[in-house]
């Protein structure tokens, strides 16, 4: 079987939503009144923690698509002010929130056992809160959200294969500024986090075979499986990878910024960038790269995303194993890409609705799990009760 990211259609019902004249699509997409509508046309569930999980309207897939987002709307009506990352949630928030992603994630491989037939995958990507909301390829919803995602393998075999060049397939060797001039440093410093849970797999054996991604990010196999996502001490780890991502990424771009600039503020592993980052001639010589870059070309200055942005994701791979990968976020990319998937959504309510049932069916029977395990209260729309 020939391997390579694959481009798969995905049918959806139109939205019945006007953008107010004067008004960019995604600057609406970001206001209190459509997020209201997300609410009440599409939300499942919600709790007093401001988590509210939500059928994907413009999904990914068909067959189980759903997020959870930290929906700050109404209290937070700057959407450049709003939580973009972990690291952002209160304690008492992402505690819940965890919780609720340990259901969701244990609910779809439950549903979906045999790692042949399905693709399944949950993470978050990063929404820069400097990145300006009429810039291209700016998230729908500018508020931190999960998603948790199931593709049918079938599907994607009899999918066309994607352009490899397209710039949303973050394929680390070829995209990623990281991978691409500052591999080994970048390795380095991620070996250095305390992880116990956590394993890195070094040898390309997480790829899917169907795609051939992720290529060449640092990835971690999850000891132990799912149970293990009942542990607060994996959901520590799981963050101290994002918080390694972010110092890395901060102290690099802060390197492009100002030469020689010292630690970057509020650092979580100052010693580590210290020690491996700021005397590694790689590293630095990158920086020069793309600060000698940004001084002669306007555009590419531009397009530059100052602050952290990532794409953090947990999937299954051929084997059965859960995997933990990270990577930079690039500017109209989904978190699906991360994988090889590349998803064309296409508006066609017939196809959609043949498949609605069943993709309601599950996301109500997951919805009964996180209301019993009191993660939440149920929430009625037009196409779904309480009960």
């Amino acid at each position: 079987m020939q391997s390579g990211p694959r481009e798969i259609e995905t049918p959806f019902r139109p939205i019945p939503l006007e953008v107010p004249e004067g008004m960019m699509p995604n600057e609406f997409f970001n206001s209190t009144e459509n997020l209201n509508d997300l609410v009440h046309n599409n939300g499942l569930l919600v709790n007093p923690e401001n988590l509210l999980l939500y059928r994907k309207a413009l999904g990914h897939s068909n067959e189980f698509d759903a997020s959870i987002i930290y929906n700050t709307s109404n209290c937070i009506l700057d959407p450049l002010g709003r939580p973009v990352r972990r690291t952002q949630v209160p304690d008492q928030v992402k505690h819940v929130w965890n919780r609720m992603n340990q259901v969701l994630i244990e609910f779809m491989l439950e549903q979906y056992p045999d790692p042949d037939e399905a693709l399944v995958l949950a993470g978050e990507a990063s929404l820069d809160a400097t990145w300006p909301l009429t810039s291209p390829g700016v998230p729908s919803i500018r508020m931190l959200h999960n998603h948790f995602i199931v593709f049918d393998k079938q599907q994607l075999r009899r999918a066309r294969f994607a352009d490899p060049d397209n710039p949303n397939l973050t394929d680390g060797g070829q995209h990623s500024l990281f991978q691409a001039y500052m591999h080994d440093v970048y390795h380095e410093f991620f070996s250095q986090l305390d992880l116990q849970i956590l394993r890195p797999v070094t040898d390309g054996t997480c790829r899917i075979e169907l795609t051939g991604y992720p290529q060449g990010l640092p990835s971690w196999e999850v000891q132990g499986g799912v149970e293990v996502l009942k542990s607060i001490r994996f959901w520590r780890e799981y963050d101290a990878i994002l918080m390694g991502f972010i110092d890395f990424y901060r102290t690099f771009f802060t390197q492009v910024s100002t030469r020689n600039a010292p630690i970057p503020r509020d650092a979580y592993f100052p010693e580590q960038i210290e020690n491996t980052l700021l005397y590694n001639n790689d590293f630095l010589k990158t920086a020069k790269k793309v600060r000698d870059q940004c001084v002669h070309d306007a555009k590419y200055a531009n397009a530059i995303r100052w602050q952290p942005a990532f794409k953090q994701l947990l999937y299954r791979d051929d084997s059965g194993r859960l995997i933990i990968t990270i990577s930079q976020n690039s500017i109209g990319n989904a978190i699906t890409e991360l994988l090889g998937v590349v998803v064309k959504r296409t508006p066609d309510a017939t196809a959609y609705e043949a498949k609605e049932p069943q993709l309601i069916e599950r996301l109500l029977e997951v919805r009964r799990r996180l209301v019993e395990a009191d993660l939440g209260e149920p929430i009625s729309t037009q196409h779904w009760g309480a009960e």
